[in-house]
């Protein structure tokens, strides 16, 4: 028998749902180009962090998709998803994937610019 945290699904059999991660805030207020380039920046480092290229791929496609094509896009890549915002993602092999909050949403601080 596996550990609990090894599995996809619940113990009722449904994978469990993603969902946008909870209104949040940066340390100081950020304008969108300045929240562009710390995910760019994040994503062209995160393989380096360990796992596989493939699975990075995928999240940072879900993380920009809706999240009904997300939930696809985890699902057939294999992702373990640990928590439901996609902040703690698994591959079937165990590595973590660990996503920061600004890839996945806007602070409620953003500055919005024009």
């Amino acid at each position: 028998m596996g550990c609990a945290g090894s599995s996809q699904s619940k113990a009722d059999g449904t994978v469990k749902k993603i969902r946008k991660p909870k209104p949040w805030k940066h340390p100081q207020p950020i304008t969108k180009s300045q929240l562009m380039q710390l995910r760019d920046e994040f994503w062209d480092t995160a393989p380096h962090y360990g796992g596989r290229k493939e699975i990075w791929d995928a999240l940072r496609a879900a993380a920009e998709a809706d999240l009904s094509l997300a939930q696809a896009i985890v699902d057939s890549a294999g992702v373990i998803v640990q928590s439901a915002d996609l902040t703690i993602c698994y591959d079937e092999r165990g590595a973590k994937y660990e996503l920061p909050k600004y890839v996945l949403s806007e602070p409620t601080n953003l500055i919005r610019e024009g």
